[in-house]
């Protein structure tokens, strides 16, 4: 039995075999135990039942009209997500063989993202969010097919163009999903489900890609993974033709008296003016700031540890995307646990990321005192654990902060607004990418650690606060 493990399984160390084994198991059992304690929207809540007395509708109807409109914007967000997968996981690789100037590549992109990001949101907001999620398509496949060349000015009007195009990722999609949410008159607790399967999908495609892009890598060479996102792009692109227009005005034909300065205006006013959507911008910086400074340092930590039988990237990526997947499905159930144990249902999602990036913080804290103070034969399983439970938190902390955003940033200037708070974060990437370069792993981690903690005390300050009204978006 042995000998038949060993043929079938790469040749991966017992350590990572083990770990991918015990990330497996805990899937399963989250999922099932997800089945019997997610709370059932199937009931009527409160709100429901008034839309329902106001709209004439059976809460069957409104269940089945919800469920399509979920299944159209997964259907899209899935396949952007895999296609994103597939050649972010394979970047490095691809520069590697062009032997170009990787750092500034990446330095690039993020710059790009930096500049562009006070000034999309408004287009996204008066153009429509639909239409920009198509440009959005658009630009990936030229990004993709511009990775074909290996000539480094190519490449950079790539990274310029992909600065551009995610800042349209996690802006514009997200806008459309929300307004059109209430534009249907959903109840306002759906959404929260919407959330926690793009999180789940995350990883799960996460997880996909990595298998599908080295079957594409070894079938066509180090191009073939932005090949295959050529292709599920484009297939995005043509999904998306069936969505309806939103704008970020909500009386019919108000985008179009509403001109693109104002747009901009507006939304950087309402950031200045109104404390609390200011400070759900600062949260998002440092929380995903924190996050993409994690993702450049958790491959050369390993390394750096030198454990026994190597660091197999692929398996150690796979089990850590599945924490994210777990994180995404324990959403639901935290959050209700937290909106009928501890606090109000009002309160619920500030409190669960309060709880997030307070778990975020301290297992960040762990590789940070570790390095700095403990042989690396002892660290090792620690600082593995801390980035399994720290991707756990990446999971759990998404759709609350989805969530967080429509509750308390305008459905009007959503897309604005969303671009504004990509302004900070950038910053703080880039911070974050200089910092790996130039300080110790533990000190970077440290610095990572304060982030969250940072975030942690921003987000509590929201939780102690009064009562959101929800906003609602006017039928045209």
């Amino acid at each position: 039995m042995s000998d038949l493990l060993s043929n079938v399984l790469p040749e991966w160390p017992a350590w990572a075999v083990n770990l991918l084994f015990t990330m497996t198991a805990a899937l399963l059992i989250t999922l099932l135990t997800n089945h019997f304690y997610t709370p059932d929207d199937e009931t009527e809540s409160e709100d429901e039942q008034k839309l329902l007395k106001s709209a004439h509708k059976t809460h069957q109807s409104l269940h089945a009209e919800f469920d399509t409109f979920r299944r159209s914007y997964l259907s899209v967000y899935l396949v952007i997500m895999l296609a994103d997968w597939m050649q972010g996981t394979h970047m490095y690789t691809l520069y590697l063989s062009y032997n170009v100037n990787i750092s500034a590549l990446f330095l690039t992109g993020f710059l790009s993202g930096a500049i562009f990001a006070p000034f999309l949101g408004s287009l996204v907001d008066k153009f429509g969010r639909k239409r920009s999620c198509i440009v959005y398509c658009i630009l990936e496949i030229i990004i993709n097919w511009l990775e074909h060349y290996n000539s480094f000015e190519v490449l950079l009007l790539g990274r310029v163009l992909g600065g551009i195009s995610t800042n349209l990722l996690f802006s514009a999609f997200e806008s459309w999903m929300a307004t059109e949410h209430r534009k249907r008159g959903f109840p306002e607790e759906w959404m929260a489900r919407t959330y926690s399967e793009c999180s789940i999908g995350n990883g799960a495609t996460a997880i996909l890609a990595g298998v599908i892009a080295q079957v594409l890598e070894d079938s066509f060479g180090h191009i073939g993974p932005f090949q295959g996102a050529i292709a599920l792009t484009a297939l995005a692109l043509v999904l998306i033709l069936r969505w309806e227009e939103n704008y970020g005005e909500s009386q019919d034909g108000a985008h179009e008296s509403s001109s693109l300065y104002k747009q901009f205006t507006d939304g950087w006013k309402i950031v200045a003016s109104d404390s609390k959507v200011l400070r759900i911008g600062l949260i998002q910086a440092l929380s995903e700031g924190g996050t993409y400074t994690f993702v450049f340092m958790w491959v050369p930590t390993l390394l750096s540890m030198n454990p026994p039988g190597g660091v197999p990237t692929g398996c150690v990526f796979s089990a850590l995307m599945m924490a994210i997947t777990i994180g995404g499905i324990v959403f639901q159930p935290l959050e209700h646990f937290f909106g009928t144990k501890i606090t109000t249902k009002a309160k619920a999602a500030e409190l669960s990321a309060v709880f997030a990036y307070t778990m975020a913080s301290a297992s960040m804290a762990v590789p940070a005192i570790c390095l700095c103070c403990a042989a690396a034969s002892v660290c090792f399983e620690k600082i593995l654990l801390s980035f399994v439970i720290i991707e756990f938190c990446v999971g759990l902390s998404s759709p609350i902060a989805g969530m967080l955003r429509s509750k308390y940033v305008p459905d009007r200037y959503q897309g604005s607004i969303m671009n504004i708070f990509r302004l900070p974060l950038n910053i703080v990437v880039v911070s974050g990418t200089y910092a790996t370069d130039v300080l110790d792993h533990y000190k970077v981690y440290g610095i990572v650690s304060g982030l969250f903690l940072i975030a942690a005390a921003l987000q509590a300050t929201l939780a102690m606060g009064g009562q959101v009204e929800k906003k609602q978006v006017k039928k045209d």
